[in-house]
């Protein structure tokens, strides 16, 4: 059974949601990441953590052409 790690290190965890180190130490110092827990001598980020700090980033702002013919797309909404 195939069990996913719940604790990533810094590049493992900039991987994880798709952006460079240097973005991602940008992000966790501006706190729309958020801070590593520490496990003796490792940093270690909690990958749920990183889902739900990912979640909340804003969207691009772009309409959904599927959405937008739908009617799912209100403008200012």
């Amino acid at each position: 059974m195939f069990l996913p790690p719940r604790g990533l290190n810094r590049e493992a965890a900039a991987r994880y949601i798709g952006a460079s180190t240097t973005k991602f130490d940008q992000l966790v110092a501006d706190r729309r990441m958020p801070k590593p827990k520490r496990i003796d001598g490792r940093v270690i980020w909690d990958r749920i953590q990183l889902d739900e700090a990912f979640t909340d980033l804003p969207d691009d702002g772009k309409v959904n052409i599927i959405d937008a013919l739908q009617g799912r797309y209100r403008k200012g909404a």
